[in-house]
């Protein structure tokens, strides 16, 4: 199955340009539709201000001008992203749709996803209101119920899915998001597989070996290279998953969500949590 139908979630901030331009490039080596939706939330500065106005008593009519050029900026920016995602879409010969969201990101965005093969957003995406001390990327992990690529807060990236770099540990998670990122495999230049203190995992796949793996990706017409690190302490693993990808020269990362949905709280594994803190890689998570 081919990454099809790609949804990306943009705001007035520049670097959702970012993730606009890696949702292009995807779509045009896969042939996909691309979603734009932009989320018309007010940034956490002008709500402060807001606030710190109303607090202050100020008359009413200069009220009304703070929200009046707060709506403006804020159409102004979606103005000039849509006419950036018209101008790449036309570029690339790309099917293009814009959806404006004016509803509870934590709530619509998560729909949205739904009817999509993969949601592209910014890891620092500042969406509505979530549980206490877990940020809107983290939330829609456990949510959208399909695959969420995160972009990180800083760097550069012009391409994606060229060289991918596999997380595996044999979990549920971790096969999950193999299957899933798939279709970017099977097109990919390269793939390395990354497996952190396999030792420690053996019992979960008993006498499979860890190249029944790349004998799994051939099948699919993907040739993996497979790398072992071993004896990495737990607070480790995702900073020595990354500078691996990296020094492979990856452009990408897939890896499991680890963690549970308990009513309202999300408790996340700790290495997704250190990646997701310390993120320097596009990273594609299933749970």
């Amino acid at each position: 199955m081919a990454l099809r139908d790609l949804l990306v979630c943009v705001d007035r901030r520049e670097r959702s340009r970012v993730c606009l331009h890696l949702a292009v490039d995807l779509a045009r080596r896969s042939g996909s539709c691309i979603t734009a939706l932009y989320l018309r939330e007010w940034s956490p500065s002008q709500l402060t201000h807001h606030k710190t106005a109303e607090l202050a008593g100020r008359p009413l009519a200069e009220m009304q001008a703070l929200e009046s050029a707060v709506v403006d900026s804020i159409d102004d920016a979606a103005v000039h992203c849509r006419a950036q995602l018209e101008k790449l879409a036309a570029r690339y010969g790309l099917q293009v749709e814009w959806r404006t969201l004016d509803e509870e990101p934590g709530i619509a965005v998560p729909q949205h996803a739904r009817y999509a093969d993969l949601c592209i957003l910014d890891v620092d995406l500042p969406a509505g209101s979530t549980s206490a001390g877990y940020r809107f990327s983290e939330e829609m992990l456990f949510t959208a119920g399909r695959p969420v690529l995160l972009v990180p807060r800083s760097g550069k990236f012009s391409a994606l899915g060229g060289h991918v770099a596999v997380a595996w540990n044999s979990s549920r998670a971790a096969a999950r998001a193999l299957s899933d990122a798939l279709p970017l495999l099977e097109r990919s230049e390269k793939t390395t597989v990354i497996a952190i203190n396999p030792a420690d995992v053996l019992p979960q796949h008993g006498a499979l070996p860890l190249p029944r793996l790349l004998e799994h990706l051939r099948r699919h017409g993907v040739s993996g290279h497979l790398v072992e690190l071993a004896n990495v302490p737990a607070a480790e693993i995702a900073q020595r998953l990354q500078e691996q990808a990296l020094a492979a020269g990856a452009d990408m990362i897939v890896a499991g969500a680890h963690g549970h949905t308990w009513l309202r709280e999300i408790i996340l594994g700790s290495v997704t949590r250190d990646l997701l803190a310390g993120l320097r890689l596009p990273i594609m998570m299933s749970h």
